[in-house]
């Protein structure tokens, strides 16, 4: 029996710990080949080359598309998607697998997305019909669900969303968050060991910071930064903070010189490239708040029963647990939101997606399907008034 060939892209380090179980899960199956492509942020020196970890981790990346270009402004992304799109082309012809496994909303995933479509391979999607109002994200994410074939979405109203674009409603299945997968099996280190890992010092109360670019904001990305590091800056000296370094999008490259200069002058902050999965979720399990614009507040911090502080417009109409404080990018309504979110219990509160098996079901149902090709015919599904 001939294996059949799954390929799973990644380009960031964040996107790779939600797709790592379901790579393992893949990599394990007697009858899967697994095929791994590695792009944008995972090649860059810049963003710590995090290719590296995939490798460490025992996996075999199959090809490397270069796409960054040295400018995070909107015209050098726009070229740096162009170049992807060429070496995915390339990628594909080379490695001619039977379907292409995509998560998110990331112009790098685009790329990928569209070059499929044209050669003629199936896309399965995770995480579609999701909402980000404040980031072109959001428009991305339902590119990219138009172009797919299989949608393994993580919640009931994403499912709807997805099945509103006119996709076949057989083949969208909420499997949940493959992120939980993470959570549930990984042995996080504890609070004396993550500080010798990370040389850091834990102060009474704690925060994880991670803000990326907004992309869709009347205020600047650099501008609404200067306004969290504001709000940082008037909070209790007794308060550790880490940050993690904003992704590769417009403006990333500024907000992670601003993190550089505000580290430098507080002591008991601390600034890291990339943490990976198994750090940054030990460190969302003993910070007391999370605070930020990723999704990862959003979509495993939950987990931990621990209070998310969302910042500004970057993740409106995104499903949020109860524990998920909202305010603008305002110094003053951030500080508040900050104060609020050290007084919370969120012990009782529950995760809105899923329970941590989601990479099992997703194997599960790709097996299921004998011939991936005859997707790609596809149909417009109208939903009855």
């Amino acid at each position: 029996m001939i294996k059949r060939k799954i390929c799973v892209v990644t380009g960031t380090r964040a996107e790779y710990g939600l797709l790592y179980w379901l790579m393992k899960e893949i990599q394990a199956d007697k009858d899967l080949e697994l095929q791994i492509i590695a792009t944008g942020a995972h090649l860059s020196p810049e963003f710590g080359l995090t290719y590296r970890v995939i490798e460490q981790d025992n996996f075999e990346i199959n090809e490397k598309v270069e796409m960054l270009l040295s400018s995070d402004t909107a015209v050098g992304i726009s070229k740096s998607l162009g170049l992807a799109t060429i070496g995915f082309a390339d990628a594909y012809d080379h490695l001619k697998p039977d379907i292409v496994i995509l998560l998110g909303d990331r112009y790098e995933i685009l790329a990928a997305a569209q070059a499929a479509l044209i050669i003629g391979i199936p896309i399965a999607h995770i995480a579609g019909g999701d909402t980000t109002e404040g980031a072109f994200d959001e428009a991305i994410r339902h590119s990219i669900s138009k172009m797919a074939h299989i949608h393994f979405v993580t919640n009931d109203l994403s499912a709807k969303r997805v099945r509103q674009l006119g996709e076949n409603p057989q083949y969208i299945i909420n499997v949940g968050s493959p992120g939980i997968d993470y959570i549930k099996r990984v042995h996080l280190l504890n609070r004396s060991d993550l500080e010798k890992e990370l040389e850091f010092k834990f102060q009474k109360k704690n925060i994880l910071v991670t803000f990326h670019p907004v992309t869709l904001d009347s205020v600047s990305s650099t501008d609404q930064m200067a306004q969290l590091l504001l709000a940082l800056d008037s909070l209790e000296r007794n308060v550790g903070v880490m940050f993690t370094k904003s992704n590769a999008d417009t403006e990333g490259r500024s907000i992670n010189r601003m993190i550089d200069d505000y580290v430098s002058v507080h002591s008991k902050s601390k600034a890291y490239t990339s943490l990976g999965q198994l750090w940054y979720l030990s460190a969302i399990s003993h910070v007391d708040i999370v605070v930020g614009n990723s999704s990862s507040g959003l979509y495993e911090a939950p987990s931990f029963s621990k209070p998310t502080v969302n910042v500004g417009d970057r993740q409106q109409g995104r499903l949020q647990a109860a524990s998920v404080v909202n305010c603008q990018a305002e110094a003053s309504a951030i500080k508040q939101a900050i104060t609020a979110a050290f007084k919370m219990d969120c012990s009782n509160v529950q995760n809105p997606y899923g329970d941590g098996n989601s990479s099992i079901r997703i194997l599960s149902l790709l097996k299921n399907i004998p011939d991936y090709r005859v997707l790609l015919k596809k149909q417009f599904f109208m939903m009855e008034n």
